[in-house]
């Protein structure tokens, strides 16, 4: 990761723009990925005015609405299918449906509130798809989450300029509480789902 950040520092702007763009974009498609860390670099730059602090805003934004808007459409498209052939054995197709109940009443506050949910943002839009939530609020939406997240970042390592790594610690400890409560509230679903799956088949 350092070695990839070092080598991105030697690179044209334009290029920079362009990885920003494209790490932005992958982590809503193959999650986990490092790229809050990689647009806190970026803000970092702008700081060192190797790059512009808007467009390095620019770029990040569009490739996580971008990621966001290409995992929005295989839900929508392939969703039921994927969860029909690949869903989990102990999660009832009701309990599927609830979730999409959930979207259905609660989606677009869950869409503003995305970016700041690490580790389920391809999830959130994956399932949003799922729900048929109308595509342009979703996309405006998610953009003034990405926009407002992404803002942090840039903004946090443009004012650390290269003592940009110590907003590290915060990441990862803003991430690992959301992620233990996301865990927690996924292991409560489950418990919950499998009670009333027993009920059902023990009822008359």
């Amino acid at each position: 990761m350092e070695s990839f950040l070092h080598y991105l520092q030697t690179l044209n702007p334009l290029l920079i723009y362009v990885v920003l763009f494209l790490i932005a974009f992958l982590e809503n498609i193959f999650p986990p990925s490092p790229s809050d860390m990689v647009v806190v670099f970026g803000g970092s730059l702008a700081g060192l005015g190797i790059v512009g602090f808007l467009p390095v805003l620019f770029w990040s934004t569009a490739g996580s609405v971008a990621g966001f808007l290409t995992m929005f459409k295989v839900g929508e498209w392939f969703g039921a299918h994927i969860i029909e052939r690949y869903r989990p054995k102990f999660l009832p197709i009701e309990a599927i449906h609830k979730v999409e109940g959930w979207f259905a009443r609660y989606g677009y506050a869950i869409i503003i509130g995305n970016r700041f949910l690490a580790g389920t943002r391809a999830v959130v839009s994956f399932f949003a798809g799922m729900s048929e939530l109308k595509t342009i609020r979703t996309t405006l939406l998610s953009a003034v989450s990405a926009l407002a997240w992404n803002a942090v970042l840039v903004g946090g390592g443009y004012a650390l300029g290269q003592n940009w790594t110590a907003i590290g610690f915060y990441l990862s400890t803003y991430s690992q509480f959301v992620t233990g409560l996301m865990v927690l509230a996924a292991i409560a679903w489950g418990i919950r789902a499998l009670i009333l799956r027993r009920r059902r088949k023990e009822e008359p």
